[in-house]
């Protein structure tokens, strides 16, 4: 019923497809759930650079993966499992900003049936989110919608500010 995305996605020396797979889930639909998590995950960006595909060794901890790369692949498997808790902890923190941007479309659309958690320190990740919790030494300063939090001129501001 959750599933976790962390900063460092960890990886086996198994294919592509049974890192993500390890998810576990149900066995029914296997394939179009894969396929999914995959678009959903932009691992298809990268899947034909692979020399078999989705069933390349991607080496221990991913090794053969970027780091970017391997962040796709840890979203592709929380994908998979279709959790009904997410939790994405600079889940796209490898990630160039295009690649951002698309996982995060991409992404929108999955959180509708998901109650998703995200940590980031990249602001443009959380603009999606029903309601932004600010955090300042363990406390919470200020919470609300990204617009919200941008009228307020709080500390969520500020951030903006030195991000934008």
């Amino acid at each position: 019923r959750v599933a976790h995305v962390p900063q460092e996605t960890e990886l086996f020396n198994l294919s592509l497809k049974d890192n993500v797979l390890l998810a576990g889930g149900a066995r029914k639909g296997l394939s179009d759930r894969l396929k999914r998590a995959l678009h959903i995950a932009h691992v298809d960006d990268f899947l034909n650079k692979l020399p078999v595909g989705m069933d390349s060794l991607i080496g221990e901890k991913g090794i053969k993966l970027s780091g970017g790369e391997r962040q796709r692949v840890g979203i592709a498997r929380a994908v998979y499992k279709h959790p009904e808790i997410l939790f994405l902890d600079e889940a796209t923190s490898h990630l160039d900003g295009d690649s951002e941007k698309k996982i995060q479309a991409a992404l929108h659309s999955f959180f509708k049936g998901v109650t998703a958690v995200v940590i980031a320190h990249r602001l443009s990740t959380l603009k999606e989110m029903d309601r932004i919790v600010v955090l300042n030494k363990g406390r919470v300063v200020e919470q609300g919608s990204f617009e919200q939090l941008l009228k307020q001129k709080g500390e969520f501001w500020k951030l903006w500010q030195k991000q934008s």
